[in-house]
């Protein structure tokens, strides 16, 4: 059995659960894991094959990242600034970092210092709170772009960019039956629920001192799992689960609307004013610089600023689209034929979801310019004639099945058998081939050649090479696939933990 990337997962009864019930506490996440078989077990490459690359400690300013053409940020997924609305990526977060993508690569260009057709990249990253920090030290990001605070404390360890906000009071949320609140000093005794690695942490250890000062009983504070984000630690008050904890107060009065449950007291004010911004490594001014020169026109109170606010923290419908039972349906149809036939023919579904994303962003019903159709954007003489044989093509599953059968028969007839090629651009080729054809991929790789690259190598060499004889389509299409399925595998892995943290609370 040939797998390409593999491991297993299962939907849990405690996931069906969540997507039947009220499907809150991981928002679409859990769409991304279909009922089924078991994937294919690894065989002979490592689970992080793919994004081995990015793991891979680096330091250094804005021009390396240039030259890498990629920037790693480091966010955490959860339901207001990043997750998967389906298999589209979503949130505010999210498409900021794309913004600072399209204006960073405007701006390279203006200066030269971008090569035609290649962009650089931004990467997300999904990690768990207390890993931004360390991460971005260590190299393993260079943004952590997760709704930060900036405090004194992580200010000796990390440089923050302008705020995006300079206006966020962290606030008291209190659960059904808990006891009446009418000061901060009502706290005192109390237990309450929150991150040890978050801005509250610091700010009640603050009033702790205070009420030391004064005699009073200090606040009990109950330490949540580092992979709950606020999010989801305001869904379990508004079960009853938590009596207590404290939220920033655009996420406070945001959620307010859909878990009814839950009283934000305005007037127990943790914090004033607190600035929220970007952090990245210290000694990295070029980076600082271009940040700052984006946010100056991208923060709350500039139109763009009030767009996303207005988009993601006023507006409801998005909240309760992206938790609607009809959605989760409808992504669970396409998730659990892709996972049938990617163990068919040995992909990663994840990698084929994304693929299938970059074709037709899910929409089995899209009809291309050029007669490409349905999910996979198959042509209609491959679907249904050899080596696919897939008449019925334009059927959902049986599009996935053809587009998949495709992919294989191009890896198997041209990249199999090529001992000089590895498997992470083996597969890489196969994605090339798929979108500009087998025989304009193994030209490009001639043409690497009397460039002086390595036909054997697509990122930085064979994809030079198509940017130069067939323009930026391709070169995009793969980069986006890598990045898309970069950021499912590492939602999978949060997943994972943060089901276990909400079991064992």
């Amino acid at each position: 059995m040939f797998t390409l990337v593999g491991e297993s997962d299962v939907i849990s009864p405690w996931q069906k659960t969540l997507i039947r019930g009220t499907g809150v506490l991981l928002c679409v996440l859990c769409l991304l894991i279909p009922t089924g078989a078991a994937l294919a077990a690894v065989d002979d490459v490592p689970p992080d094959k793919f994004t081995k690359k990015i793991r891979k400690p680096w330091t250094g300013d804005l021009p390396g990242m240039v030259e890498r053409r990629t920037i790693r940020a480091l966010v955490t997924y959860n339901k207001t600034n990043y997750f998967l609305d389906g298999a589209r990526e979503r949130g505010i977060t999210y498409e900021i970092l794309q913004m600072y993508e399209k204006a960073l690569n405007k701006e390279l260009a203006k200066q030269g210092k971008k090569k035609k057709h290649l962009q650089v990249h931004i990467l997300l990253i999904p990690v768990a709170r207390d890993q931004l920090i360390p991460y971005l030290v260590q190299g393993k990001g260079d943004i952590a772009a997760a709704n930060l605070t900036v405090t004194k404390k992580r200010l000796k360890q990390v440089d923050f960019c302008a705020p995006f906000s300079d206006e966020v009071n962290e606030l008291v949320v209190t659960a059904p039956g808990a006891p009446a609140l009418k000061s901060l000093e009502d706290l005192s005794g109390k237990t309450v629920y929150v991150r040890r690695s978050s801005s509250y942490f610091e700010s009640l250890s603050k009033l702790n001192k205070k009420f030391k000062e004064k005699g009073l009983k200090p606040v009990k504070v109950d330490e949540a799992d580092e992979n709950l984000e606020t999010e989801d630690i305001l869904e379990m008050v508004n079960a009853g689960l938590v009596p207590i904890t404290v939220a920033d107060s655009h996420l406070a009065s945001f959620w307010a609307k859909i878990f009814k449950k839950i009283t934000v007291h305005e007037k127990l004010v943790l914090h004033k004013a607190s600035r929220i911004a970007w952090a990245v490594r210290k000694d990295s001014p070029k980076l600082v610089k271009s940040i700052d020169a984006f946010v100056k026109k991208h923060k709350q109170g500039t139109l763009m600023g009030n767009i996303l606010i207005k988009r993601y923290l006023e507006d409801t419908k998005w909240a309760k689209n992206a938790l609607s039972e009809e959605n989760i349906q409808r992504f669970n149809r396409t998730t659990q034929f892709f996972q049938k036939y990617a163990d068919k023919y040995g992909f990663d579904w994840l990698m084929l979801t994304a693929l299938a994303f970059q074709e037709s962003g899910l929409d089995n019903s899209k009809v291309s310019h050029v007669g490409a159709v349905g999910v996979m954007q198959i042509m209609p003489d491959t679907a249904s004639g050899p080596p696919v044989s897939m008449p019925n093509y334009k059927k959902l599953e049986a599009n996935i099945h053809a587009g998949t059968k495709y992919l294989r028969w191009i890896y198997d007839q041209y990249f199999k058998d090529d001992s000089k090629v590895s498997q992470l651009n083996k597969v890489l080729f196969t994605f090339a081939a798929y979108n500009a054809g087998p025989g304009r991929v193994a030209g490009l790789r001639k043409r690497a050649v009397k460039m002086g690259l390595d036909p054997n190598v697509w990122f930085q060499n064979v994809e030079v090479a198509a940017a130069r004889v067939i323009g930026r389509e391709t070169v995009q299409y793969v980069s986006n696939i890598y990045k898309y399925y970069v950021a499912y595998r590492q939602i999978l892995a949060q997943h994972k933990q943060r089901e276990e943290a909400i079991k064992n609370k």
